[in-house]
């Protein structure tokens, strides 16, 4: 298997997990509040990265990698929170959209500096996935003033950083760096939530489904440092970012949700994307 073909796999398998994660951890949501949902899904993910990392006996972290463990889960959740606080007060038709690209562009960018530019047909590939990805999140329909641009950007560029951060860590670590940094995420969400005073009470029955969010968003976030240190780091992101798909599919194939002709739209470039970009 190539190097780039492992990238690729790896990097769809990420969107596979994170979109799957999106969805499990959405139903949930539905029911339970959002920083019960979150705190759950990552104390899941950090369980799980722990237990794999003991598993497959890998080397504990030095040095540069435990830093970059913690500033990925600090980026990491600062992102998210900035996302939910610009979903309560803005449309999600602009939110959405903002953050996707944003978040597959910095790493896109920060690439292009540090490894050079991909060739022409790449490029292409990696124009009509951002459009994929800004179609697929957006619905049909969005009216209204803009709200919550600001904090669509800092989460944008938080998703982005994470992305950057977390690829630094040395070829040989996968679940540690992980591990530390969603234990980083979850010391951050309690503390908030003792802060703020709203406690941790999840229901019984929602459990298996925040569990099963946060292990397939875990697997996600396994499989995209798998991506980065296989190949390109602008081809792991941008394949990852790709995830909306695969909550958008689930929905319509699950929920009976239906799939507007925008994301439909966006699901067909992202299908063109993937071949440009392997080439």
């Amino acid at each position: 298997m190539t190097s780039t073909l492992a990238t690729i796999l790896f990097g769809l398998a990420a969107s596979l997990g994170w979109g799957s994660g999106d969805f499990c951890g959405g139903l949930a949501s539905r029911r339970s509040p959002v920083a019960t949902v979150i705190t759950i899904t990552y104390t899941t993910g950090f369980v799980l990265l722990l237990a794999l990392a003991l598993i497959w006996r890998e080397p504990f972290l030095a040095g540069m990698d435990i830093l970059w463990g913690i500033l990925a889960g600090i980026v990491g959740v600062l992102a998210l929170l900035f996302f939910y606080s610009a979903l309560s007060t803005g449309r999600m038709g602009i939110v959405a959209p903002v953050s996707a690209v944003l978040t597959a562009g910095l790493p896109l960018t920060f690439s292009a500096f540090t490894e050079g530019l991909p060739g022409l047909v790449q490029i292409g590939g990696f124009f009509l996935a951002l459009v994929a990805i800004v179609l697929i999140s957006r619905p049909e329909r969005s009216h209204g003033r803009p709200k919550g641009i600001g904090l669509a950007m800092l989460a944008g560029c938080g998703f982005g950083l994470f992305f950057i951060i977390i690829s630094r860590v040395s070829p040989h670590a996968v679940f540690w760096p992980l591990a530390l940094a969603r234990l980083v995420s979850v010391l951050i969400l309690l503390l908030l939530a003792l802060f703020r005073k709203q406690p941790i009470k999840p229901q019984k029955k929602l459990m298996p489904l925040m569990m099963l969010s946060g292990t397939m968003d875990a697997l996600g976030n396994a499989f995209f440092v798998l991506a980065a240190h296989s190949g390109r780091l602008d081809i792991a992101s941008v394949l990852s970012s790709l995830y909306p798909a695969a909550t958008v599919i689930l929905a319509a194939v699950i929920l009976r949700e239906r799939v507007t002709r925008i994301q439909g739209l966006g699901i067909l470039l992202a299908l063109v994307a993937i071949p440009l970009i392997s080439v």
